[in-house]
């Protein structure tokens, strides 16, 4: 049942949101300054890297959700793999792994603020169309809840 509802939302967003312009990139953007601004507010160095950490894979599952979806274009696709390939590349500092250098706990709250200019600067190089702006967002939404 939840799924049916999920679905109807999704497809009236669709329906909606269509001829408007809606701001999703800007939601991204502001879903990645809200875990900035957590890091920033807590002192342990094990809580900033587990936010981090936490909104980085949030936003992978979504990706990956909209991606195996089957409702976005080829376009999307090529979009959305190269975003999950920029976080994964934001996974891999935090953590260390993957030929990448383990961002130190002092450096943490400078990582989030470099996380989120990426993240500002993307909208430049990666095209994702509206529909797909708004699933991915639509996840998150859930994911968190």
């Amino acid at each position: 049942m939840k799924t049916r509802i999920a679905f109807g939302c999704i497809a009236m967003m669709f329906v909606l949101a269509l001829p408007t312009n809606a701001g999703g990139k800007e939601q991204i953007q502001s879903y990645f300054s809200n875990a900035a601004g957590k890091v920033k507010a807590t002192n342990n160095p094990a809580e900033k890297r587990a936010i981090l950490n936490e909104s980085i894979q949030t936003m992978s599952k979504a990706l990956n959700k909209v991606e195996s979806s089957g409702l976005i274009s080829q376009e999307d696709r090529a979009g959305i793999l190269q975003f999950k390939k920029n976080l994964q590349e934001k996974q891999d500092e935090l953590a260390g792994t993957n030929g990448y250098l383990r961002v130190s706990d002092d450096q943490l709250n400078a990582f989030s603020d470099y996380v989120v200019q990426d993240m500002e600067q993307a909208d430049l190089v990666i095209s994702i169309s509206l529909v797909a702006l708004i699933l991915i967002i639509i996840l998150i939404v859930l994911m968190i809840k």
